[in-house]
């Protein structure tokens, strides 16, 4: 019996090779002595490799085959068009300057050398430019973008509660990956940061739900990262106190319409979106003590919670 990852490769080779589609049987023909002889077993070590190569972003098809002598089958292949590169069509100075924008961009992981090779570029370059962007990387990745162009609900536990999601698009802003989509749970747009998915992605069948033609990825998050979250009915608006010394800046901040109080001291009391608590915090502590949470109450004891836990461990380091 090959080594898995023999087998993984030679599976990969074999389903890009395939116009039509292959039955498991089939597969397991041209991969002779790599599978297992029995249709359980075979099945089993089948249905763990096609995982594995999906969840590194390979675009699996899956299709039911009627009306022949494979009536009933799964036929399995992968489309070439969604898995290679295109040909860009760029002159040599354009290619030159796009192997240099990939390889100032840092992803810490496999993904960006392989990106440098398709582009015609060397790997394995010790030298890198003074500065250079860094996007953080995560596991789930690969197989949500799969699922977003083979437009394949997404099933996960987020915020302790199973979501379904028809996923339309993957964005990184301020730091974090955000995975947009149709929460089918709420009925509604939802968006959700995909360092909090709290289990394994189910991937379910392609083709399961169409995008909606007006949906641009551009204007899917809010300018405002303390406004990423959930749909604009859920918003959550927290009151803060700012100091005299910061006032008139936090007004220039965020605007003369956000401010609801004004003090005979100087300070205000301004409204501000508190939908990302991780944002809002870290606007709240960026003005250190010329600002106070005034509430809502839940947004109070958000910030009070890990100010205080921020304190006992520094005190424990100590």
């Amino acid at each position: 019996m090959a080594d898995r990852v023999e087998r993984l490769t030679n599976l990969l080779a074999v389903l890009l090779e395939t116009k039509v589609g292959l039955s498991l049987s089939e597969i397991a023909d041209a991969l002779s002595g790599q599978y297992p002889d029995d249709e359980r077993p075979r099945r089993q070590a089948f249905e763990r490799d096609k995982l594995a190569l999906r969840e590194i972003g390979v675009p699996i098809e899956m299709d039911v085959r009627v009306g022949d002598e494979f009536a009933g089958q799964t036929m399995y292949r992968i489309d070439r068009a969604a898995y290679e590169l295109d040909d860009l069509e760029l002159d040599p100075d354009e290619m030159r300057a796009l192997q240099v924008a990939v390889a100032t961009v840092r992803t810490d992981s496999q993904v960006g050398v392989d990106a440098i090779l398709k582009l015609g570029g060397v790997a394995g370059i010790s030298e890198r430019p003074s500065v250079s962007a860094v996007l953080p990387d995560r596991p789930e990745l690969p197989l949500i973008r799969s699922s977003v162009a083979a437009r394949a609900p997404l099933t996960f536990d987020y915020r302790d509660e199973q979501r379904t999601v028809e996923p339309w698009g993957v964005l990184l802003r301020g730091g974090f990956w955000y995975l947009v989509g149709h929460d089918r749970l709420r009925g509604a747009k939802r968006t959700f940061r995909v360092d909090r998915i709290q289990s394994k992605l189910a991937v379910g069948e392609s083709g399961g739900f169409e995008r909606p033609a007006d949906f641009d990825p551009r204007t899917a998050f809010p300018a405002d990262p303390k406004q990423i979250g959930h749909a604009s009915d859920d918003a959550i608006e927290a009151v803060v106190r700012i100091g005299p010394l910061r006032a008139a800046a936090t007004e220039r901040e965020l605007g003369a319409d956000r401010v609801i109080v004004r003090h005979d001291d100087g300070s205000i009391e301004v409204s501000v979106p508190a939908t990302n608590l991780d944002a809002f915090r870290s606007w709240v502590i960026g003005l250190v003590d010329h600002a106070v949470v005034l509430g809502p109450p839940e947004v109070r004891a958000y910030v009070v919670d890990w100010l205080r836990g921020v304190t006992e461990t520094s005190g424990a380091g100590r």
